[in-house]
């Protein structure tokens, strides 16, 4: 096993025992919460007689639900206004704060966190969501848990979780021009598969991490579980400091300097021992697309879509039901693929950051006609932003709709759906079957830059011939 790792170190810092069953007590020192998985928790806890733990560690806002066009109370959707207003009921008896619309604080739970400094290096973090991995960017043990798990949060505070592996995934080199962090996570996966991390702590690690920005880590963990692992994280530095200071929830003063010296030792130590380790070459890995229907289908833009039949009786199955499912001819070339939908944002991809990248792409462009394309902020304060940038107006320019803060068309719990089989350019982090509202619509995952070459073409397109 693992020893030396930031991975061990937390895990021992919020280690409250070990259970008969051989699982460990972990104590979650920061817990959030949105409208889809809490209602039946805050329930449970009535059922039973029992009351939030400590109030002070656990944080809601709204995101899965809330329309990106019309706004207003009640929502049209009268089971979305059923479990926004069961979260107003529940975060009020219970004293937990709550970042409501027009709050300047709502947003997509992954990006709120982290913008007001919530999330910090060496915590324990847990979210009734799968994409909580996103906050191991900050060198945090991030979990997403199912609703039986928010309730025992809730009443307890810790949860009874199995030890991970550690798998230490190196990036070493410059990217080129084009490539972005999306590329790297869909390249991982795709080399490593979408079952690789089973069991695993991804560490996150090389000379490409060490130069990419708070918001670049956060892509790529957030989709660690896309590859299978329970969580990915990459250990805490200057960029990580220099990104929290002055936030919301910081620490201030000398709680500062001390907070910076213990993120510091809370880093993976040089002779750390790894259960595992792989090495890539950042040079190697260029604009990456999903052709399929899961996460670990994808290839560089200047490639075919596979034929099943030249692959392994492990992957063969699933590549001729893909192909089916997709209505994309194996041996034909990804690029020139056409596309209906274009979406930028989610938890993946709907940082401030990535609206900047995409929209010197959209600059001076206009979208392909008969292709729908839309932007959703992250975040309320995502969207300020982008707008005192002028970066909204660059959109609308080229005839993008500039919308709300929310999780939109990332899983359709929403107004925001494809229509029938649809084919849709996403920066979201899945491409399952029916994910993104339609039990036959397609999704090809891609970074935000990618997406806006697909929108002014109207088919997929390589954003480097943009570059120019």
């Amino acid at each position: 096993m693992s020893q030396g790792t930031l991975f061990d170190k937390v895990w021992d810092a919020h280690t409250v025992k070990v259970l008969p069953s051989g699982q460990t007590q972990l104590f979650i020192g920061l817990h959030l919460i949105h409208e889809v998985t809490s209602p039946q928790a805050f329930a449970m806890l009535r059922e039973r007689g029992l009351e939030v733990l400590y109030r002070d560690r656990t944080v809601a806002t709204i995101d899965h639900i809330v329309p990106t066009e019309n706004q207003s109370r009640p929502f049209a959707d009268y089971l979305a206004e059923e479990m926004i207003q069961a979260l107003e009921t529940n975060t009020k008896e219970n004293g937990i704060p709550l970042y409501s619309i027009g709050s300047g604080n709502q947003g997509i739970v992954h990006v709120i966190a982290p913008e007001q400094g919530l999330t910090q290096p060496g915590m324990t973090i847990a979210c009734g969501d799968s994409h909580t991995s996103t906050h191991g960017a900050f060198g945090a043990i991030a979990f997403g848990v199912g609703t039986s798990q928010v309730r025992d949060i809730l009443a307890s505070q810790t949860l009874a979780l199995s030890k991970l592996k550690v798998r230490k995934i190196e990036v070493n080199g410059t990217l080129g021009a084009g490539v972005y962090a999306k590329d790297v996570i869909l390249h991982i996966i795709r080399k490593l598969g979408v079952k690789g991390g089973v069991g695993y702590a991804y560490e996150y690690a090389g000379t490409t991490f060490e130069v990419m920005s708070m918001e670049e880590r956060m892509t790529v963990c957030n989709m660690s579980i896309e590859g299978g692992a329970r969580c990915g994280y990459v250990n805490p530095d200057k960029v990580t400091f220099d990104y929290l200071h002055g936030r919301d929830f910081a620490p201030t003063g000398n709680n500062w300097d001390k907070a910076v010296q213990w993120w510091k030792n809370i880093r993976s130590d040089e002779d750390a021992i790894y259960d595992d380790i792989v090495v890539f070459d950042a040079m190697e890995i260029e604009p990456t697309i999903t052709w399929g229907i899961t996460p670990g289908q994808g290839i560089g833009v200047k490639e075919k879509i596979p034929i099943p039949e030249s692959l392994s009786d492990g992957d063969r199955a699933i590549a001729q039901e893909a192909c089916e499912y997709m209505q994309l001819s194996p041996g034909t070339p990804i690029k020139g693929t056409k596309v209906d939908v274009c979406f930028i944002g989610s938890c993946t991809n709907g940082r401030i950051s990535d609206l900047r990248e995409a929209a010197k792409f959209a600059q001076g462009y206009r979208v392909s006609p008969g292709v729908k394309a839309f932007v959703v902020p992250g975040s309320e304060r995502v969207k300020l932003q982008a707008e005192a940038e002028g970066l909204d107006k660059i959109f609308v320019e080229a005839g993008f709709e500039w919308r709300e803060a929310g999780c939109s068309m990332c899983l359709a719990m929403n107004p925001d759906k494809l229509q029938g089989d649809q084919i849709s350019a996403s920066s979201s982090n899945r491409n399952f079957k029916g994910r993104q509202g339609s039990s036959t619509g397609r999704t090809l995952l891609m970074s935000p830059a990618m997406v806006v070459a697909a929108a002014i073409s109207g088919k997929v397109a390589d954003v480097r011939e943009l570059l120019s």
